[in-house]
């Protein structure tokens, strides 16, 4: 079912209009303005295929297309401004005003004509929707899995260890001092008993299983890494065999710039996407630039393990870092320094 409020005008065709889309996960509300500013119509539309076809239609009913301002178009957005792409269409995200600046309230409505007024407003600034598509996206998904992966193995470790501390006097003394490898191939390959005669074989049981999930994520892990190496390698490959770069932070850079890298402007750009900028921070005689704590954390992660490797493994990062530090710039300076010249080389490296 849709909702709509429209106005009446003349000879809609020779209008060129903009429109903000305000999105939710079941439903799409769209709000269209003139190219001077005044509300010509509102809908809302499913969000689904005949929806994403209806809400275009909708709007090229007032005339051409000019811009289409999405909130969200890497989540609830992501179907519509990939089908609005494919049709030709020119897409913005828009950014979530804050709640200190919803002065007027808040409703779908008022938020969709809010995102079509920024997109009218200020369409050189607002960053273009990534595609979504391709080998970038089998990256992205590949290694979103990887990552929840990551996080449940250390978390199974960490219940290991945990459960060893209050373990019975058996168990614990057993499996003192052992590193992780060996701790979790030595625990997997435990016969306990069974789990319902004693605490210490229902712990035994407990740590058994915990060990042999551990083992599981790790065979998923190795698996997911297979398949990221063989991404990687066509997506780019100048970037993987380059000094500092592995597969994942190469395939975390890859995603953070998106399938259409040529909707970042430049160089800085990336490094702002990245949080790897230089920030201002001077007052008075002091003046310095900071650490930009902003943007993309993960990539700025895969920024910095590169930094690293190459300080350890590169004479002429080596260097470049001794003439920092000679000029009396601090670690994080020079890391700093490092992680902003990697993020242009990586512009260079057409990513």
């Amino acid at each position: 079912m849709t909702t709509s409020s429209t106005a009446v005008i003349d000879s809609p065709t020779e209008l060129e209009v903009v429109a903000g889309v305000d999105t939710h996960a079941d439903t799409h509300y769209v709000a269209v303005l003139s190219a001077t500013g005044a509300r010509l119509g509102n809908l809302q539309v499913p969000a689904r295929t005949e929806g994403y076809e209806q809400l275009l239609a909708f709007i090229r009913s007032f005339g051409s297309t000019r811009l289409v301002g999405i909130e969200g178009t890497s989540s609830y957005g992501a179907g519509r401004a990939r089908y609005l792409m494919s049709q030709g269409v020119d897409i913005r995200e828009v950014v979530r005003p804050r709640r200190a600046q919803r002065r007027h309230g808040k409703s779908d409505p008022i938020d969709a004509y809010a995102a079509s007024a920024q997109a009218l407003a200020e369409p050189e600034t607002l960053p273009m929707a990534k595609t979504g598509a391709g080998i970038i996206e089998q990256i992205r998904v590949l290694l979103g899995v990887r990552r929840s992966a990551i996080k449940a193995r250390v978390a199974v470790i960490r219940q290991i260890r945990s459960m060893l501390i209050t373990a019975p006097e058996a168990i614990r003394s057993r499996w003192e001092g052992l590193n992780e490898r060996c701790l979790v191939e030595s625990l997997a390959s435990t016969r306990p008993g069974r789990a319902t005669d004693l605490v210490t074989t229902a712990t035994g049981h407990a740590l058994r299983r915990l060990a042999r999930r551990h083992q599981f994520l790790t065979v998923e892990i190795t698996e997911l890494e297979d398949e990221l190496r063989i991404l990687v390698g066509r997506a780019a490959p100048a970037m993987i065999v380059t000094k500092g770069y592995g597969v994942i932070t190469t395939a975390t850079l890859l995603v953070t710039a998106g399938a259409n890298p040529d909707r970042l402007r430049s160089e800085g750009s990336f490094a702002a996407l990245c949080g790897a900028s230089p920030i201002p921070a001077s007052s008075g005689r002091t003046n310095r630039h900071r650490l930009n704590r902003g943007g993309d954390r993960q990539a700025n992660w895969a920024l910095h393990q590169i930094a690293l490797v190459r300080l350890s493994n590169d004479e002429r990062t080596r260097g470049y870092a001794g003439r920092l530090r000679a000029n009396g710039k601090s670690k994080k300076d020079v890391l700093r320094y490092l992680k902003r010249a990697i993020a242009r080389a990586q512009m260079e490296l057409e990513i």
